[in-house]
């Protein structure tokens, strides 16, 4: 299958600490990949890496075969941890918002997708539950036409019942020649979605593979849990 996005030796250091160091893979096109570990790992950075927020201290990286630029950032979404909107702004506002700054978002999917998710067109986005507000992120991320599709801790700060509307949400969205990066520390909700995974450690690949090779004696779950311990660790 094609590479849609290669990552050769990404190093991002803050003074003499690392949060990526060395990090290399290959991401085929159509394949949904797990990056998975604890907070601090190196997830974030990587994934705004990828968007083209953050740029590496070294190494490369390439969206269908081209550096990451103008042309990239628009066959690529990204879904934050963070709220990023003005706080004027009600979830009618962000669809506008997205609708405006890139081409590929249908404000038709979107009014849709709100009203499934049942986000109210008028409530202020400052108001919403960590629960509502990550449906929102979500939402606007899913209304794009978008080549690579990450998703940032997508299940973080949400209760159960609006994890199970996430994922079902994301796993409908799948295309044939769509990608996704999913970064969780909450392995077993997307486990059954997952066709690769990549297991980050302090800023390295700890482990990496497609399911069926990462899973010959046991659950991606019982791996996470044999890498990082039954807390998880503790990254800085």
């Amino acid at each position: 299958m094609e590479a849609v996005l290669t990552c050769s030796a990404l190093t991002k250091a803050y003074g003499p600490n690392k949060a990526l160091d060395n990090f290399t893979a290959v991401f085929s096109g159509g394949r949904i990949t797990g990056l998975l570990g604890p907070n601090g790992s190196g997830k974030t950075t990587l994934m705004k890496m990828i968007a083209g927020l953050v740029q590496p201290t070294r190494g490369e990286i390439l969206f269908e075969n081209a550096p990451i630029g103008v042309s990239s950032k628009a066959r690529i979404a990204y879904m934050p941890t963070e709220n990023y909107f003005y706080n004027y702004m009600t979830v009618r506002d962000a669809g506008k918002y997205y609708s405006d700054f890139f081409s590929d978002f249908s404000i038709q999917k979107y009014e849709a997708m709100i009203n499934r998710m049942e986000l109210r067109p008028r409530d202020k986005i400052r108001a919403l539950s960590s629960g509502m507000s990550a449906k929102l992120r979500l939402a606007l991320t899913l209304c794009r036409d978008a080549k690579l599709m990450m998703f940032d801790e997508p299940l973080n700060g949400v209760d159960i019942l609006t994890r199970a509307e996430v994922v079902n949400a994301i796993a409908e969205s799948r295309q044939a020649g769509r990608s996704m990066l999913i970064s969780t520390h909450l392995v077993d909700e997307l486990e059954p979605h997952i066709d690769c995974a990549i297991y980050m450690k302090r800023g390295k690949i700890a482990a990496m593979g497609t399911r069926e090779e990462l899973t010959r004696e046991g659950t991606l779950t019982e791996l996470y849990l044999k890498i990082y311990g039954q807390g998880g660790e503790k990254d800085a």
